[in-house]
């Protein structure tokens, strides 16, 4: 899989139009998930259990799409998997009073990850340049957006600057694949739990929210903290994409074990020996 097809480069204008939503893998759906994903997990495993084990550097995973795209299953299915020590996951929904009494990003930090760690953002701070431009929010919408977006990359760069890498996903779903999974849940008395009405009243700003999407895209993709465009109508496809670029940033980072050596393996060896004597 060449993973460059999906990612947006720095500086290029593109059309979300362009993009596929499906690339008509769905009829494949068992077979990546029964045997292309187990493998894939399995390294990606084995690399954050590195990770986690070195403590030097961390990940922020950013999940963004709209409703029904298949973030939470993402989570489910693939991060799930991991050393639970080594992972954290945070929803954004509305700003809560207090947040609101603060600066945007003031209630980033407390998903952001700790060294050692995977943090999964499921939304994000880029709620603030989309819901706010959906909802006519901002008072001069174009050049506030336009501020945002310069904090925002001078945010994920301040991170990746410190040891944590910024990579996001961007669920891509056609409208038709939102209105075949909105009427499963509704119609399944175990799913409708996950169905809200506001997701009627989103759906009906569809043009509004591709083209907040697209603006995002656009002014956010960057060398350091790249957008991925993820044909979403294909879930399990998705996930394989999912798990090959976190395998790919891991391996830049290229974590490994610990060695004890000195003093500290001088005693280990003698409660080794301890033991074996017991």
């Amino acid at each position: 899989m060449n993973l460059s097809d999906y990612r947006i480069p720095e500086d290029k204008n593109i059309k979300l139009s362009d993009y596929l939503t499906s690339e008509g893998k769905k009829e494949d759906n068992n077979n990546i998930k029964e045997n292309t994903i187990p493998p894939l997990v399995k390294t990606l495993k084995d690399l954050h259990l590195k990770l986690h084990a070195a403590e030097k550097n961390g990940i922020m995973v950013v999940l963004q799409a709209i409703d029904a795209a298949g973030k939470d299953e993402a989570i489910s299915y693939i991060f799930s998997n991991l050393n639970a020590q080594g992972l954290k996951v945070t929803s954004y929904g509305k700003p809560s009073e207090t947040e609101k009494k603060h600066a945007y990003l003031w209630r980033l930090y407390e998903g952001e990850p700790e060294r050692g760690q995977i943090a999964i953002l499921n939304r994000s701070h880029y709620e603030d340049v989309i819901a706010t431009r959906v909802n006519d929010l901002l008072e001069d919408d174009d050049a506030d957006i336009d501020t945002r977006y310069r904090q925002i990359n001078h945010y994920e760069q301040y991170l990746s600057e410190n040891g944590f890498s910024v990579v996001k996903f961007f669920f891509n779903m056609s409208k038709d694949e939102q209105k075949d999974r909105f009427l499963k849940r509704m119609k399944n008395p175990d799913k409708q739990w996950e169905f809200s009405f506001s997701d009627i009243e989103d759906r009906n700003k569809w043009v509004k929210y591709q083209q907040a999407f697209e603006g995002m895209l656009n002014h956010t993709s960057t060398e350091h903290s790249p957008w991925y465009i993820l044909p979403a109508d294909d879930e399990w496809h998705t996930r394989q994409i999912i798990t090959e670029v976190m395998i790919s940033v891991l391996k830049d980072i290229n974590p490994d074990f610990p060695e004890i050596s000195g003093e500290d393996k001088k005693e280990l060896d003698e409660y080794i020996k301890k033991l074996e004597d017991e």
